[in-house]
């Protein structure tokens, strides 16, 4: 493989620095480097960070490839700095076999543009009633570490602990989904003054916060690894930071749209803004901010929902929720945390490259950007404002809530084991 020098990088936003890429591998970081024959990559001052590691993408295929393929669905995701992802199991035959696991794994390797690692079913069909097979998963060649019956809650209390028992064997992770499903019956939006005012039925934040208070004690009990998707409330926040307090083995995601987008958007009856769970208030998404930055939640993660046209473009009532994410992640977490002085990119490559890649226990990802690692590698323009236009999306679905949005940030470049997935920001 050629080398890649990457000169004048600002590495982990620190002083510029030259990366040199020898085969899959970063050879020397330093100032002044050169290597004969190499191809150089002139950085001017851009951030340059560890590949990025989302837990939690909806890739869609096997069985609903009309909103997104494994192919489509990673091309998004270098496109965006991803190096890897994690795919969600609510696929169509579901992801609770080692074979299913294994062909998404298989399409993964065959798609080449970013590592996909499966998330596998926690229970059979995602009915909540009978173990899937936890083990067969974790054995199989895609060996999983993280099960989720995401878009599901699991609620059995028994079954939620029998699953948090067996992981805890080879150090596996469950990821939940917290929504108790009588509260939510009917819910079409955040509970609260909005859908009171419009009549919409209300998903109440202690519907999302019963599940974690009950699951963080189990956890504990278990002494196993939980951890919170998608977590969207300040109640939430509380509940995490003080079973992290205890010590227990506790880890939460945030996703961008919940740090940017508040339930005024609502109003709109715009079906895009239709997510689960949904959007909530400006006080939840300060309160999220916060605990971002102060490290309460773990780390971004995408909740990439793809849909195809004819499910968002209808009336609210029936359409799908979610909103695809990849593509995106990256500017809105520069626009709420970066440019706010919340985080530094420091902490962005650690929200969302080292932390992520840690909980799903991913080897080669969330590495320091240093001698002999893994050359997977993002570089972003910071500098860069423009407005969002998923007509130019990689994605196979257009259902963006940024749709004409100014966002700061692109990335121009990415490398999965040094060679390059992404240049000048198109797809290589």
């Amino acid at each position: 493989m050629s080398k890649i020098l990457i000169r004048g990088a600002k590495v982990l936003g620190g002083e510029p620095q030259d990366v040199l890429i020898d085969g899959e591998t970063i050879a020397e970081v330093g100032t002044g480097l050169s290597a004969e024959g190499a191809q150089v990559v002139e950085a001017g001052g851009k951030i340059l960070l560890p590949g990025l590691v989302d837990l939690h993408t909806h890739l869609r295929e096997p069985g609903r490839e009309d909103s997104e393929t494994v192919l489509t669905g990673t091309k998004a995701a270098a496109v965006g700095g991803f190096t890897a992802v994690h795919a969600m199991a609510n696929t169509f035959p579901i992801a609770d076999t080692a074979g299913v696991v294994e062909q998404v794994w298989r399409l993964g390797k065959e798609s080449g543009y970013c590592d996909v690692q499966p998330i596998g079913a926690v229970t059979v069909g995602l009915e909540g009633k009978k173990l899937a097979e936890l083990g067969a998963m974790h054995e199989s060649a895609a060996g999983v570490r993280v099960f989720s019956d995401d878009g599901k809650c699991v609620d059995d209390a028994v079954i939620m602990r029998r699953a948090l028992e067996y992981v805890k064997a080879f150090d596996g992770v469950v990821a939940q989904h917290a929504q108790e499903p009588r509260l939510t019956e009917g819910a079409q939006m955040n509970e609260g003054i909005v859908s009171a005012e419009l009549g919409l039925g209300g998903w109440p934040a202690v519907a999302e916060e019963s599940i974690i208070a009950r699951d963080v004690l189990l956890a504990a009990h278990v002494g196993s690894r939980v951890h919170i998707c998608h977590l969207s409330t300040a109640g939430s926040v509380e509940i995490v930071r003080w079973a992290k307090s205890k010590g227990w083995n506790v880890t939460a995601e945030v996703t961008p749209h919940h740090l940017l987008l508040t339930d005024e958007l609502v109003r709109s009856y715009n079906p895009v803004y239709k997510v689960n769970p949904p959007l909530r208030t400006e006080a939840d998404v300060l309160a999220l901010r916060e605990a971002l930055a102060d490290g309460t939640i773990d780390c971004v993660a995408t909740d990439h929902a793809p849909h195809p046209h004819e499910d968002k473009d209808c009336e609210w009532g029936a359409a799908a929720m979610g909103m695809v994410g990849l593509e995106t992640a990256l500017s809105v977490v520069q626009h709420t945390m970066v440019d706010s002085g919340l985080l530094d990119w420091a902490g962005v490559a650690d929200r969302m490259s080292f932390r992520p890649a840690h909980i799903g226990r991913l080897e080669g990802h969330g590495r320091p950007v240093s001698v002999g690692e893994p050359a997977n590698l993002t570089l972003l323009d910071s500098a860069y404002r423009g407005e969002v236009d998923p007509a130019g999306f990689a994605s196979r679905s257009r259902n963006t809530p940024y749709e004409g949005r100014e966002l700061p940030g692109r990335v121009t470049h990415t490398f999965l084991r040094g060679r390059a997935t992404v240049v000048d920001g198109k797809l290589a």
